[in-house]
């Protein structure tokens, strides 16, 4: 299944191998990544395949959430037809 993770907060060093790490070890394909620093706020919306992943969509989502908080960093994960529905008003 496809999805959509952003990452949101303060700009630092490692945030891009933290994310992919992360979703590497839980075998969820990175299939396009866009990422910016505005000033200080760092913004990165990765299109990912959650298809093989090693565990379900909700732990996933819950996962990246608690590893953001560990990072300092707001991260979410939704289903792609939500982020599009949400984004296309």
């Amino acid at each position: 299944m496809r999805a959509v993770v952003t990452v949101t907060g303060s700009d630092k060093r490692g945030i891009i191998a933290k994310v992919s790490g992360f979703l590497f070890e839980r075998n969820v394909n990175i299939e396009d990544i866009s990422q910016t620093v505005l000033g200080e706020q760092f913004a990165m919306i990765m299109m990912v395949d959650t298809s093989d992943s090693s565990i379900d969509f909700s732990a996933l989502a819950l996962d990246l959430e608690n590893m953001g908080k560990e990072i300092g960093m707001n991260i979410r994960l939704q289903h792609e037809a939500i982020f599009s529905a949400m984004h296309n008003v």
